[in-house]
């Protein structure tokens, strides 16, 4: 993680982008690109749009990452340590016993 942190912090910095990253415009352009990710899947099934547009899914995928990863950067915020942090969290609002095969909300438990 560390490394592809790294990298797209060198990326923008060839550039001289930092100066335009502040938070929110950050929060912003991640989810412009999440809704770009969506649009691939829009009107089809979700194995057409698997199968017509896996580069641009994977792409955009990308995209969504550089800017997570930005923001990260520029929040001071460790992805790795807040991913797996996030992960203790949801095993209690969600435990294997009462949600295995299930899709439902841990308000509804």
């Amino acid at each position: 993680m560390e490394n592809l942190q790294k990298a797209v912090l060198r990326f923008r910095d060839e550039r001289d982008w930092g100066k335009f990253h502040n938070a929110k415009d950050l929060a912003i352009s991640l989810n412009l690109e999440a809704g770009e990710l969506l649009e691939n899947f829009q009107w089809k099934s979700n194995e057409e749009a698997i199968e017509t547009k896996f580069q641009q899914i994977k792409e955009e995928i990308a995209d969504v990452m550089i800017y997570l990863l930005l923001l990260c950067d520029r929040l001071d915020i460790n992805l790795e340590e807040a991913v797996h942090s996030k992960l203790v969290k949801n095993a209690e609002k969600y435990p294997v016993v009462k949600s295995f095969g299930r899709n439902a909300k841990y308000t509804e438990l």
